[in-house]
Order: C-alpha cells, then sequence, then structure tokens
C-alpha cells in the first residue's frame, strides 16, 4: 500500500504485477469484487490501483467532492509517478473520473478502456440516463446491477460487520461525489471531442443501472470509440465476466484495431465517430 498526496488530499494506492503501466479506476460499488479482474489485468500490466478517497474510510477535505477533483488528483498522481503511455480503465464512477481526466490532459494516456461509465447525460431534461440506486428497493437494486444476482451480489445476511460497513461508506461516498447533479457533469458531453484516443467502452447486455443503448450513443461521440457487449453481465461485466472482460482490454491495448474486428466491431475510420459492435 503506498499514499500520495497532492491539494492537501492523500489517496492510498496498490502496485500489482510488471509490465506497461495501466491505472484501474473502481466503480461505486463492491471493491472488493474487483481482485480477481485486477489480477488477470497484471498478468501483463503493472496495474496501479488507487481507492478515492473517502471509499478508504479517510473522509476528504469538505470542499473536495467533485468527480473534476479526482480527476485532477489522479494526473497529479500519474504525473508524479512519471507514468506514460497509461491504459486508462475505469468502471461506472471510474469511467466518468477518466473521462473527465482525459477531457483535460491525455498526454499521459495512450488509450482507454471504460466500463459502462456514468457522468455523460445524452438524454433530455426530463429523460433519466441512469437508474436512481437510492430510490430502488434492494431486491431492485441487486436485478439493475448484476445479470444473475443469486450467484454475483452480496448476500448481506452473511457478511460480517466490516464488509457491511465498507459497503454503506460506498454507497455514502457514491452520494457524496455523484448526488447533484445525479452520476453526471452537465457539460462533460460537450468536450467529448478532446478524448481523442483509441477508446473501448464495454457493457453488459444486462445492464440496468446505466443501459447498453446509453454506451451506443456515447461510443458515437468519442473521436476513437469502439463498443462491445458482453452477454451474461449487468453494470460491473469485470466481476460476473472477468476473465472476458479483462482478455478484451488487454487484446485492444495491443491491437485495438484488430481486437475492434474481432469482435465484431467497426473501425471508426469507416464512421464519423465512435463505433458499436
Amino acid at each position: 500500500m503506498e499514499t500520495f498526496e497532492s491539494g492537501g488530499v492523500a489517496v492510498t494506492y496498490t502496485v500489482h504485477g510488471s509490465g506497461p503501466p495501466l491505472l484501474f479506476l473502481h466503480p461505486e460499488h463492491f471493491f472488493a469484487w474487483n481482485r480477481t479482474f485486477v489480477g488477470q489485468l497484471a498478468a501483463k500490466r503493472q496495474v496501479i490501483v488507487p481507492r478515492h478517497p473517502g471509499f478508504d474510510g479517510k473522509p476528504p477535505p469538505p470542499d473536495f467532492r467533485r468527480v473534476d477533483d479526482l480527476a485532477y488528483l489522479y494526473l497529479d498522481l500519474i504525473e508524479r509517478l512519471d507514468l506514460r503511455d497509461v491504459l486508462l480503465v475505469g468502471a461506472s464512477l471510474g469511467g466518468w473520473i477518466a473521462l473527465e481526466m482525459a477531457v483535460r490532459d491525455r498526454s499521459r494516456l495512450a488509450r482507454l478502456a471504460l466500463i459502462a461509465p456514468t457522468g455523460v447525460k445524452l438524454g433530455g431534461r426530463e429523460e433519466r440516463d441512469f437508474a436512481d440506486l437510492f430510490a430502488l428497493s434492494e431486491a431492485e437494486i441487486r436485478k439493475a446491477l448484476f445479470a444473475d444476482p443469486d450467484r454475483w451480489a452480496p448476500d448481506y445476511a452473511n457478511l460480517d460487520d466490516a464488509e457491511m460497513e465498507t459497503i454503506a461508506r460506498e454507497r455514502q461516498y457514491a452520494a457524496w461525489y455523484g448526488w447533484k447533479p445525479y452520476m453526471h457533469n452537465p457539460v462533460l458531453a460537450r468536450w467529448l471531442h478532446r478524448v481523442d484516443l483509441p477508446t473501448l467502452l464495454l457493457w453488459g447486455e444486462a445492464d440496468g443501472y446505466v443501459p447498453p443503448a446509453h454506451g451506443e450513443r456515447l461510443a458515437r461521440l468519442l473521436p476513437g470509440g469502439w463498443l462491445h457487449r458482453l452477454a451474461g453481465a449487468g453494470h460491473y461485466p469485470q466481476i460476473e465476466q472477468s476473465a472476458a472482460t479483462a482478455d478484451l482490454i488487454l487484446n485492444f491495448d495491443a491491437a485495438p484495431r484488430a481486437a475492434a474486428v474481432s469482435q465484431g466491431g467497426v473501425s471508426p475510420s469507416s464512421v464519423p465517430r465512435g463505433a458499436v459492435s
């Protein structure tokens, strides 16, 4: 466990494996459920995994509560570690942070892999882009997040106090960073043209939180975007289909155009903006 501080805010991070750098930004829920996925990425990459401030049990300063703040913090981390040609991977909230980073400064980034990112509102004023998890019952949340909730969703009756506290803290800080407006930056869509990098979007077919149709629209707004859907997965394919998700990311990293075509995608050179497979 390492610690980095910038702007009076500390962030802890772990490093796994060796090879070219990959920064993984975790989602708003179920941090511990990503360990298998991180290990699979670390077979070919050096994987740096920061824990978002607050999610680690250490409250950030009261004025540190925007995804913009997290984006600048992790750009500073990349610079401090002198990482170059970074493969930036973000899931859900982590994908939103990754987009905010790439809009601001992509000089040290090589490509992005985004797993059902929140953050970009594409629907109309009265349309809901993301399901309001805070208004759903626990059974509805399980169904929205997982294709097979009986297998993958946490069984709260069998969790110990520490595990329950962690899940409650994750929900608290998901609201801390993303409550108002709910899980998006109203102006982020305007600046997506600046994310001029090969960008793989991964979406679970059964995602009931951020529907795959949102991913299709987002892929077309990103200059180098490809969308790939994964069967047998909900909002967190890196949990339900970890091996397939890791393989897609690592293959895309090695040869983005070949990976997209092999998975039935369309090269962005054949369409004005990103592509959908």
